[in-house]
C-alpha cells in the first residue's frame, strides 16, 4: 500500500527545489568568472531517470528548459546502460546542448545504491573553448569555427578524473585556468545535487519518491491546463526582425510566429521565419523550445516553480534547416534570435488578449564584452556585462525601468565596481535614457546608457541585434526608442551602430544605449500628474510631454498648465 499523501508530496517537491537552490549557491560561490557569479549566465535543474525536469534554479531561464533537450540527447548518445555512479558528462555540441559551444552542459547521473534515480544538469558559459575569435564570435560561417565540440564525453568516469580529456580542454582554450576553475565549480554543484537527491530517497524510499515525482509532474500539468482553459481561443500571427546575421549587414532576419490556443494545446509555430543564415544567428531546436516555453509559462503559470508537467500542453513547430531550427553544420554562435523570439510570441498573443500582454521591451541584452592583457598583471582579462532595458508597459501600469531583458529573468548585470576592478576601463556614465520609453496611458520602461572609457589597448565587442526596428506598443501605445552603440564617441571617427567587434586605444569611449519599452494604451489618457512626475525625474522631456502626451508643463515653475493641456488634448 502506498504511503503517499499531499503533505509528503509537497515536502518532497520543496526539498527538490531547495536542492536546486543549493546547487546554484554552490556554483556561484566557487566559480572563477563574473559571468557566472555576478551575471548568472547559467541554468540548472534536477531530473528524474526519464530526463523529466523536477526542479530548477534558473539564471537564464531558457537554458534550463534547453537543458531538458540536451540531457535527453546526452543520455541517448552515452547510453543509459553505460552510466555509472560518479560519472559526469560534458557536451558542447550546440544542436544537442541547445546553445553555442561556450555554453557547456554538464550532466551527472544520480544513483541510490545501484539504482539510477535521476540526473543533475548545469549549463554555464565558459569563457573560451578555442573558437576562432577571443571572447565571442559575431561572424562564424559554420560550427567548426565556433570552438571545441564535445558530443557527450565523460570528464569523470566512476568518480575518476579523465586527465587526458582535461588536458584537451586546457590546451584548446586561451583562458585555461578560468575555464578549468569554472568547470570544477560546475561539477561541484552537480555533486551537491546528487547528494541531496540521494539523501531524499534514503529518507522516503525509491518507490515513494517515484510516486511523488509522478504527482508533482501531474500537478504541474493540471495548473497549466487550468490556466489554458481560461485563455481566449484562436490563432494569431506576428513577426519581428533581428538586425542581421553578422555577415550580411544589409538583410534583416524575420522571426515569424503563429500561436494557436485550443482547449488542449498551446501551439507555437515558427514556420515562415527567415531561412538558415550564413552567419551565426541560427537557433538550435532545444533553445527554440526553451524560448517558446518561457513565453508559455509566463502567460500560464508565472507564479509557481517550473517542472516538466507545466509544459505538456505546449507544442513547438520549427522546420529543420531554417533560422529557428539549426542543423549541422550551420553556425549558431550568437544565439541572439533566441533573445528576440519570446516577444514575437507575445506580439502575436497581444492581438487576441491585449489586456494580458505587455508591450515589447527595449530589445535584447545589449551586452558589452571587453578583453585583452591587463596592464597591472600582464595576464589575459575578459569581462562582460548585460545592460538593463526598459520593459514594455501593460494594462496594469508602466513598464519597469532599467531591468534585465525577459529572456534572462534570473540574470543580473555586472556592477560598475566589479567592472572597474577587473578590467582596465572606467565607467563614465551609467544612467537612464530620457525619452527612450514608448508613450501610452501606461508608458514603457526607460532604457539605460553606460559609457566605457578604455585605459589600455583592448578588444571590445557588443552583442545587440535589435537596433533597426522599434519596440512595439499595445492597444494604441507608442513605440519605444531602440538601442544603439556609439563607437569612439565624441571624436571625428564616431559611429552609431549595433553589434561590433573592434580594437580600442586608451581614451576611446564606447557608449552602450539600451532600448526603452513600448507603451500601452492611448498616451492622451495618461494622468497628467504622472507625466509631470516623469518629467521631473528626467525620464520624459518637456517636448515629449507636450507632443506625445498632450501635457503642457511650465518649465519655470514645473507645474501643469491646465488650460493649455485641456485645449491640446481636446484638439
Amino acid at each position: 500500500m502506498s504511503n503517499l499523501d499531499p503533505i509528503t508530496v509537497q515536502v518532497i517537491h520543496n526539498y527538490l527545489i531547495s536542492a536546486a537552490n543549493e546547487m546554484e549557491r554552490n556554483l556561484m560561490r566557487t566559480s572563477y568568472s563574473t559571468i557566472i557569479y555576478e551575471i548568472r549566465d547559467f541554468g540548472l535543474g534536477i531530473y528524474d531517470n526519464k530526463c523529466r525536469m523536477l526542479a530548477e534554479s534558473p539564471g537564464l531561464a531558457v537554458f534550463t528548459r534547453g537543458n531538458d533537450y540536451g540531457l535527453e540527447k546526452a543520455v541517448e548518445f552515452a547510453g543509459v546502460e553505460n552510466m555509472k555512479p560518479g560519472d559526469l558528462l560534458l557536451t558542447s555540441y550546440p544542436y544537442w546542448s541547445s546553445a553555442h559551444p561556450l555554453d557547456v552542459l554538464a550532466v551527472s547521473p544520480i544513483f541510490y545504491k545501484d539504482d539510477l534515480i535521476g540526473y543533475t544538469a548545469i549549463k554555464q558559459h565558459w569563457l573560451d573553448m578555442g573558437q576562432k575569435d577571443a571572447g565571442y564570435i559575431l561572424d562564424s560561417i559554420d560550427v567548426f569555427q565556433e570552438g571545441l565540440l564535445l558530443p557527450a564525453v565523460k570528464i569523470y568516469k566512476a568518480g575518476v578524473l579523465d586527465k587526458e580529456l582535461l588536458n584537451i580542454l586546457r590546451f584548446n582554450s586561451r583562458l585555461p585556468d578560468r575555464i578549468i576553475g569554472d568547470m570544477n565549480a560546475q561539477i561541484s554543484a552537480c555533486r551537491t545535487g546528487e547528494r541531496r537527491v540521494a539523501d531524499l530517497v534514503d529518507k522516503f524510499g525509491v518507490e515513494l519518491f517515484r510516486e511523488a515525482v509522478e504527482e508533482i509532474l501531474d500537478h504541474g500539468e493540471r495548473l497549466s491546463r487550468a490556466r489554458l482553459a481560461q485563455l481566449p481561443k484562436g490563432t494569431w500571427s506576428a513577426e519581428d526582425y533581428a538586425d542581421d546575421d553578422g555577415i550580411d549587414k544589409d538583410t534583416m532576419l524575420k522571426l515569424k510566429c503563429t500561436v494557436t490556443i485550443t482547449d488542449d494545446e498551446f501551439i507555437v509555430d515558427w514556420t515562415g521565419s527567415h531561412p538558415a543564415t550564413r552567419g551565426p544567428m541560427n537557433l538550435p531546436i532545444g533553445l527554440t523550445m526553451g524560448v517558446s516555453a518561457l513565453a508559455f509559462k509566463g502567460i500560464t503559470t508565472p507564479d509557481t516553480p517550473a517542472n516538466e508537467g507545466n509544459y505538456r500542453p505546449l507544442k513547438v513547430i520549427a522546420p529543420p534547416g531554417e533560422l529557428m531550427h539549426a542543423i549541422p553544420p550551420a553556425s549558431t554562435f550568437t544565439v541572439w534570435a533566441g533573445l528576440l523570439a519570446p516577444e514575437v510570441i507575445l506580439k502575436a498573443l497581444a492581438q487576441g488578449m491585449p489586456e494580458l500582454i505587455p508591450a515589447c521591451s527595449g530589445g535584447d541584452v545589449f551586452d558589452v564584452m571587453g578583453l585583452g592583457i591587463h596592464p597591472d598583471t600582464g595576464m589575459p582579462w575578459l569581462e562582460a556585462t548585460n545592460e538593463a532595458v526598459g520593459f514594455g508597459a501593460h494594462s496594469g501600469g508602466d513598464g519597469e525601468d532599467g531591468i534585465m531583458h525577459m529572456s534572462e529573468p534570473g540574470c543580473r548585470n555586472n556592477p560598475v565596481e566589479v567592472l572597474e576592478t577587473k578590467a582596465p576601463w572606467i565607467i563614465e556614465t551609467y544612467a537612464m535614457r530620457k525619452d527612450s520609453c514608448g508613450a501610452g496611458k501606461y508608458r514603457g520602461g526607460v532604457g539605460v546608457t553606460r559609457a566605457y572609457r578604455f585605459l589600455h589597448p583592448s578588444t571590445a565587442l557588443t552583442l545587440v541585434k535589435k537596433t533597426k526596428t522599434k519596440p512595439w506598443g499595445v492597444n494604441g501605445g507608442m513605440e519605444g526608442d531602440p538601442g544603439s552603440v556609439v563607437v569612439r564617441a565624441g571624436t571625428p571617427e564616431e559611429v552609431v551602430t549595433g553589434a561590433i567587434y573592434d580594437y580600442f586605444q586608451p581614451e576611446d569611449l564606447l557608449v552602450n544605449n539600451s532600448g526603452g519599452g513600448g507603451g500601452w494604451g492611448n498616451p492622451y489618457e495618461r494622468d497628467p500628474e504622472m507625466v509631470l512626475w516623469d518629467v521631473m525625474n528626467d525620464y520624459v522631456s518637456l517636448a515629449s510631454a507636450k507632443d506625445d502626451y498632450g501635457v503642457v508643463i511650465d518649465p519655470a515653475t514645473m507645474t501643469i498648465d491646465q488650460a493649455a493641456t485641456a485645449a491640446l488634448r481636446g484638439a
